[in-house]
């Protein structure tokens, strides 16, 4: 595959140059090494595309965290505890102890739930989401689980890799793309989300 266009918010792609350009190369010669054409589903039912081949977002997953596992890139999955009341939320958020965190929700008199946050491959403090999922998933990835790692202090860049239109339209519908993701971040401001990020659109080669 190749890398069709790339957005820095905040200066993420420039935080790597200075400080992990290895990181960086990786990132890119990861998405150089994906073989698109072994990601090709069979004939597709959709109506429109019907007797054409699409690419399988599974396959297209599976492919980069070949490329990733590798080089050492691994999953990160923090686990914590939420509850229903806002004021216990607040005093109970930033406890980084799952146990003392629980045991903080249930002394206030509320019922601790258990869940997780993760994210697809971290290597030293770099975080990269592939998404070929459905479009709200970008958004996630974006506002909540960057957002989550920065705000405790796991991460200094998160990397977010989606498909070009070019690439989307011949993928399942309602995939997350490019072109589409860029304008939303834009639109949203300068400093929103609040965290360096880098927009990496991908496409065949």
């Amino acid at each position: 595959m190749k890398i069709g266009q790339v957005y820095s918010h905040l200066n993420g792609v420039e935080f790597l140059l200075v400080h992990k350009r290895d990181l960086w190369e990786e990132i890119q010669n990861a998405v150089w090494n994906v073989d698109a054409g072994k990601a090709f589903d069979n004939t597709s039912r959709k109506k429109t595309m019907v007797g054409r081949r699409r690419y399988s977002p599974s396959r297209l997953n599976a492919l980069f965290k070949q490329e990733f596992s590798y080089h050492g890139w691994h999953e990160m999955r923090i686990p914590y505890f939420v509850n229903e009341d806002l004021q216990t939320t607040k005093e109970t958020v930033d406890i980084r102890d799952k146990e003392l965190q629980r045991q903080a929700i249930i002394s206030r008199g509320f019922q601790p739930y258990g869940t997780y946050n993760q994210v697809d491959f971290v290597k030293e403090r770099v975080a990269v989401e592939v998404q070929f999922g459905k479009y709200f998933s970008v958004q996630y990835d974006l506002h909540v689980k960057h957002t989550f790692f920065y705000g405790r202090g796991d991460m200094d860049v998160g990397v977010e890799i989606i498909p070009m239109h070019s690439l989307m339209s011949q993928m399942s519908s309602g995939v997350a793309w490019y072109e589409n993701e860029l304008t939303n971040i834009v639109r949203e401001g300068r400093s929103n989300p609040s965290v360096p990020l880098i927009l990496i659109g991908v496409e065949p080669d």
